[in-house]
């Protein structure tokens, strides 16, 4: 804990990782207030979905674009343009009853609108503090977005169901302006400037440490959405136990990225992390006893958030300054599709075996992260006596012979 005071007093760093929290706040209760917004206008849940579909699509084809239009247009620009037009349609959706096609409309253009700000402020990071506090950094970032998930669908749920669904994407669109305007205008934002990158679009792909960063968390964040998923399925929507039990494996994830965030990160790092998930998993599926999930899923949170944290610096340390933006932009919506696929084959299993085969299917996304982080170990970049800031860009100077 010492060394997460030295970096929360380092100059800048609070306040960044403040401004940004709130800024990615609405996005632990955009999908929840557009379910119950849409359902309750249209009275069909499998509207609701079509919209949310629409939403995550747009969020995914968005994510490496509009982090690498950072580079060429200057973060500011982009993420008040951003900012600007998802304020418009989801406050659209909120004022207005419309056709179905036109929230599905609405909801694609929020997805594709949605702010970069998590690309953002990882490629601000190495800039804010020393380098042996990249990684810490990283894990204290990754473990403090716990809180975004604990907080805001409790928070949204509430006013949704108690004052009206209406006001619950007002708020939102409240926190997304506050919350984006903070992030944007902060001091850190304006002085870090991200070269414009040389390599045609998409090419950082070609980075192993990219791919492997992408699917590992592909594949994390499907196992974290089908354990959600069969949690819901197992409690129902009625009683307290479902949100307790989230709660518990949220702040399992908080607990282990404060308490290991300081680790050094060598090759092994992302499988002994994914291991102690896919361990946490193992035991889960056996009770649906709300203490024993609860206990469980404590167990696996432990390596959620020091696992993202490999993923963050391992990606940092791997590409240029110029492509981190845009690397980080493939990683979201890697896990984007991920969180998708798991609440997709969670909800294919739930209908024909229950509760418990949804958490069998977040173990089975479990398990593939560990044998990937396995499989590929010489892949993963050995950062136990290097730093985590990305590499410079360089470029040919003329010299006079």
């Amino acid at each position: 804990m010492a060394g997460y005071r030295e970096l929360l007093r380092t100059p800048g760093v609070a306040r960044i990782i403040a401004a940004q929290l709130t800024a990615r706040l609405p996005n632990g209760m955009t999908s929840l207030a557009l379910l119950l917004h849409i359902e309750y206008v249209t009275g069909s849940y499998g509207a609701a979905g079509l919209v949310l579909a629409a939403t995550s699509v747009g969020q995914a084809i968005a994510g490496p674009v509009t982090s690498r239009w950072m580079g060429r247009w200057g973060m500011r620009r982009v993420l008040l343009l951003t900012l600007a037009v998802c304020v418009a349609a989801i406050a659209t959706i909120a004022a207005f009853t419309l056709p179905l096609p036109a929230y599905i409309a609405l909801g694609l253009v929020a997805g594709l609108a949605t702010p970069p700000v998590q690309p953002a402020v990882r490629t601000i990071y190495p800039k804010l503090v020393n380098s042996r506090q990249v990684t810490p950094l990283y894990s204290l970032d990754a473990s403090l977005q716990e809180v975004i998930w604990i907080v805001a669908p409790v928070l949204i749920t509430f006013v949704a169901t108690q004052v009206g669904t209406v006001p619950a994407l007002g708020m939102i669109v409240v926190v997304m302006i506050v919350g984006g305007l903070w992030f944007i205008f902060s001091p850190e934002v304006a002085r870090v400037r991200i070269p414009r990158s040389r390599r045609s679009f998409g090419k950082v792909l070609a980075k192993p440490s990219v791919i492997l960063a992408t699917a590992v968390g592909f594949l994390l964040i499907g196992a974290c959405s089908a354990v959600e998923a069969g949690v819901v399925a197992s409690f129902g929507h009625d009683g307290p136990e479902a949100g307790i039990v989230l709660a518990v494996f949220a702040v399992g994830s908080l607990s282990g990225g404060l308490a290991f965030g300081h680790l050094p990160i060598g090759p092994w790092a992302m499988a002994r992390r994914m291991a102690i998930v896919t361990a946490g998993l193992v035991l889960a599926v056996l009770s649906l006893n709300v203490w024993w999930l609860g206990g469980t899923l404590f167990l696996a949170g432990i390596g959620i958030a020091p696992a993202l944290a490999v993923v963050f610096s391992m990606t940092s340390a791997s590409v240029k300054f110029s492509e981190t933006a845009e690397a980080y932009g493939w990683i979201g919506t890697g896990q984007l599709i991920g969180a998708a696929a798991g609440s997709a084959v969670a909800g294919f299993l739930i209908d024909g075996v229950g509760p418990q085969g949804a958490l069998g299917s977040g173990l089975l996304f479990a398990l593939a992260g560990t044998v990937v982080a396995v499989v590929f170990v010489r892949s993963f970049p050995d950062l136990r006596h290097r730093d985590a800031s990305p590499i410079p860009d360089t470029e040919p100077v003329d010299t006079v012979t």
